[in-house]
């Protein structure tokens, strides 16, 4: 009887260091894919700070030619207006 016990320990353990092999196994590829994981937010993050900043010298630049837009409207708007002061004037 001694016998017969010592194989069911001997199943039962080959059965848990099965099982725990199984176990560590799923632990390793967890572990790879959290890593993998990790590199892609990592280049996530990276390219979201380029974009940011990409997005910020953009607008620099849209604010940039605003403003020589509206400087050249009110330019042309002065020579309009003294197109106009000269064509009355010399219509008198």
């Amino acid at each position: 009887m001694g016998s017969e016990m010592e194989v069911v320990l001997m199943r039962r353990n080959e059965e848990l260091e099965k099982e725990l092999k199984k176990s560590v196994e799923r632990e390793e590829k967890m572990r790879a894919e959290l890593e993998r994981t990790s590199r892609r937010l990592r280049v996530a993050e990276d390219a979201e700070e380029r974009l940011c900043s990409q997005l910020g010298e953009l607008e620099a630049e849209a604010v940039d030619q605003a403003r020589e837009y509206r400087t050249r409207v009110l330019s042309l708007m002065d020579q309009l207006a003294a197109a106009q002061t000269l064509l009355i004037s010399s219509s008198h």
